[in-house]
């Protein structure tokens, strides 16, 4: 299955998948990831220069054991 850059998906894992982050607020340079920041920007933090933040959806799990994830490194979604 691919996935959408960005796109937010809970997994029941204890581990984060190859290609995902966990949604824990991290702070990411900008170089290094300007596909997503160009998508979610710093609307999660970061000073917009050189960094922006993941968004914290930690706490927010629907059932204990599962966590919140960011695809980093998937299909660009585009617009019609």
């Amino acid at each position: 299955m691919d996935y959408f850059l960005g796109q937010i998906v809970v997994f029941p894992y204890s581990f984060v998948p190859m290609g995902w982050m966990l949604c824990n607020g991290q702070q990411l340079y900008i170089q290094q990831n300007s596909a997503l920041f160009s998508l979610i920007g710093n609307k999660f933090g970061g000073d917009g220069q050189t960094t922006f933040n993941l968004p914290n959806l930690q706490g927010a799990e629907a059932l204990p054991g599962t966590g919140y994830y960011i695809c980093i490194s998937g299909i660009y979604p585009t617009r019609d």
